[in-house]
């Protein structure tokens, strides 16, 4: 044995994976599943019977979570495919600064201050407008694979 310490340069994050394996062929519309490294819901599985000594082969359409594009993917329906971990977190809506993040009250207390305004005008717009109001506004945060987006908003009436 070697007398020498050995230093590892360590690059990876301690936490838990970003996805899990999931055999292809459980895998089931409104689901999740990552296309071409992008965490998707599955809107289309079709699953096609091959030849004599071929795989069944899954086709899944999947819209990515994030940015709302369409992506696609065929996969043996035996192989495992990656499915993203996918947390949805409430937090109440303190504060939006000009260059366009918001201030976000946690469960615990904390603010968390790391999160732009989505671009989806659908949302962009009575966010704006409910906090130019001084309406309590609760934003719904949607996380997978190291990403964070704004997904919903609920009103819990006005600031007292």
């Amino acid at each position: 044995m070697s007398d020498e310490e050995h230093h590892f340069e360590s690059k990876a994050d301690a936490g838990a994976s970003k996805t899990y394996p999931q055999q292809a062929g459980t895998i089931r519309k409104n689901g999740y599943i990552v296309i071409k490294n992008r965490p998707c819901k599955v809107v289309e599985v079709s699953t096609s019977k091959t030849g004599k000594h071929g795989h069944a082969k899954c086709h899944f359409v999947g819209i990515d979570i994030f940015n709302g594009k369409k992506l696609e993917d065929i996969v043996p329906s035996s192989h495992n495919c990656d499915v993203p971990h996918v947390n949805r977190t409430d937090y109440q809506l303190i504060d939006i600064s000009e260059d366009g993040f918001v201030s976000l009250l946690t469960e615990n207390g904390n603010t968390k201050d790391d999160l732009r305004l989505p671009t989806d005008d659908n949302l962009l717009t009575p966010i704006k407008d409910g906090f130019g109001e001084g309406k309590d506004l609760v934003v719904t945060v949607m996380s997978a694979m190291g990403e964070e987006q704004i997904c919903a908003l609920k009103d819990i009436g006005p600031k007292n």
